[in-house]
């Protein structure tokens, strides 16, 4: 069974099912930060309902998008609802990203990869158990095929527990696609930050940077102005500092 909902204070119409693997706030702070300009072509490794690509699409108009989904259902589901939202330039490939295969080079890829550890307590739910369970050897096959497809100096943008964030960083040098900026996404002023958006530049000879992130939320709970104007309004979110694209 799927819920009916929305994306951006309703611009988005976006469906995604009921109980299993739904979507957070990490896919729509990941296509926010997605350097596309219209007519850029963007792939994105484990699409889901398409939660992340229909933000960018609705943020970039012109851009191409295509997302990999390995369960068939989330897969026909990402499909629909780009159908549903008139977003023609967003297509969906049912498979896995390790054998995905393109017929062109992409200028960014983006990915919010499965990151509970192997170990951990397992989901009842198999949808979200397949969805969230990965290993530092997932994340380096996705890291690896994802900078496998882009042109020189394409971008790969991955939003990941903070504690996945060295095994990133090894794996992105290894495959010519080394961190240029970390950006923590702190939950509140004076708190760890649980997540943190990673970018690469393949072939880059770019020093990584690590950028004062932000606060996602008060203290009262409620999201900071920076966070609604991500999550409600379809803002970019600017890693780089070189001016919101």
């Amino acid at each position: 069974m799927n819920t009916d909902g929305h994306l951006f204070n309703g611009r988005i119409r976006y469906r995604q099912p009921a109980a299993g693997f739904r979507s957070g706030i990490e896919p729509v702070l990941l296509a926010a930060s997605a350097m596309a300009r219209p007519g850029e072509h963007v792939l994105e490794a484990g699409t889901g309902a398409g939660a992340a690509l229909l933000c960018l699409s609705a943020r970039v108009g012109g851009v191409s998008a295509i997302g990999v989904e390995c369960d068939p259902a989330m897969a026909a589901l990402a499909a629909d609802n780009a159908l549903a939202n008139g977003f023609g330039g967003m297509s969906i490939v049912a498979g896995r990203i390790e054998s995905a295969t393109f017929d062109r080079l992409f200028d960014h890829a983006i990915a919010n990869p499965p990151y509970h550890p192997a170990n951990g307590t397992g989901s009842p739910l198999a949808a979200r158990e397949n969805a969230k369970r990965g290993s530092e050897a997932s994340i380096a096959a996705w890291i690896g095929r994802l900078a496998l497809a882009l042109r020189d100096r394409g971008s790969l943008t991955l939003i990941v527990p903070a504690g996945m964030v060295p095994a990133c960083l090894t794996a992105l040098a290894g495959f010519h696609c080394p961190c240029t900026v970390l950006y923590p996404l702190w939950p509140k002023a004076n708190r760890p930050a649980k997540l943190v958006l990673v970018r690469g530049i393949k072939n880059a000879r770019t020093p990584m940077r690590l950028s004062p992130g932000m606060v996602l939320h008060h203290p009262d709970g409620s999201f900071t102005d920076a966070a609604e104007a991500i999550l409600r309004d379809g803002s970019a979110l600017d890693l780089d500092g070189q001016g919101i694209r």
